[in-house]
């Protein structure tokens, strides 16, 4: 295969998911002697080899899995059992296969430039998220204010919002100047793959746009997948502080976390 980290940077350039096995451990015979990989892409094709049979259709599902979930798995695989006969890796020995996934990092789309707009951007970019900033005023949806963003879109809003490449791995964080602008935003963010739509507001005001979607009819299903109020409850006042929550919520809903203070945890964690 070709070098196996030169393909990992493309795949993450071209924010595409996959997943890397790699032989760890290995006592005994083993179909591999050496610290084989293999990358299983998100859609099935696999690279390189670990040493066929049984052990890489085994592999194969956890890499799924591991695409799925952003989580790695260790493998440990017996190669002198039956099954490890019947596919003809009758080796004698036992290996172990670490199976970690190939994510990009996700995408932020932070609707509206304003100063909470620019503390989230700032915040995001911190901790490994690309940023996008989108607003109708070119003053604020600039590169003087984002010198972090990946991308700015400025313009109006009907035009810009089919514009967006919105995909199941992208985080959306709406805070524009006005409501009209906040429910023109969430009713294309609700519409799109995204793993997460976070509205700024009020519980009032966020009940209201929900409730307005909802007699549109928009489905139900859709309305629920939306963080309203946003953020973290941390008693956040200014615009930093509010960032900070949002921020901190961004990170848990990437890591597929419930979050509980850490002194409520178990002392395992």
């Amino acid at each position: 295969m070709a070098d196996v980290f030169e393909e990992i940077v493309g795949l993450r350039s071209r924010g595409e998911r996959a997943a890397l096995a790699t032989i760890i451990a290995r006592r005994g015979s083993t179909p591999r002697r050496d610290a084989a990989k293999m990358l299983i892409y998100d859609d099935g094709r696999t690279s390189g080899s670990i040493g066929g049979g049984c052990t890489e259709a085994e592999v194969c599902n956890a890499a799924r899995e591991a695409i799925r979930t952003g989580r790695p798995s260790l493998l440990s695989f017996d190669l002198t059992d039956d099954d490890a006969e019947e596919s003809g890796l009758i080796c004698g020995g036992t290996m172990e296969v670490y199976v970690e996934p190939v994510l990009p990092d996700p995408m932020l789309f932070v609707f509206g430039a304003g100063h909470i707009g620019q503390c989230v951007a700032e915040a995001a970019r911190g901790v490994g998220f690309r940023i996008a900033v989108i607003d109708d005023r070119v003053k604020y949806a600039n590169r003087e204010r984002f010198p972090m963003a990946e991308a700015l879109y400025s313009g109006p809003w009907e035009e810009i919002l089919p514009q967006l490449p919105v995909s199941d791995s992208s985080f959306l964080v709406i805070a524009t100047r006005g409501h009209n602008y906040d429910l023109q935003c969430l009713r294309h963010a609700v519409g799109t793959p995204a793993r997460y739509i976070g509205l700024l507001g009020s519980k009032r005001k966020s009940g209201l746009l929900l409730s307005t979607l909802e007699k549109e009819g928009v489905d139900q299903a859709r309305l629920e997948r939306v963080y309203a109020p946003i953020g973290l409850d941390i008693g956040s006042e200014t615009p930093e502080e509010i960032a900070i929550s949002i921020v901190a919520e961004l990170i848990a809903v990437r890591k597929d976390i419930d979050v509980k203070p850490l002194r409520l945890r178990s002392a395992r964690g």
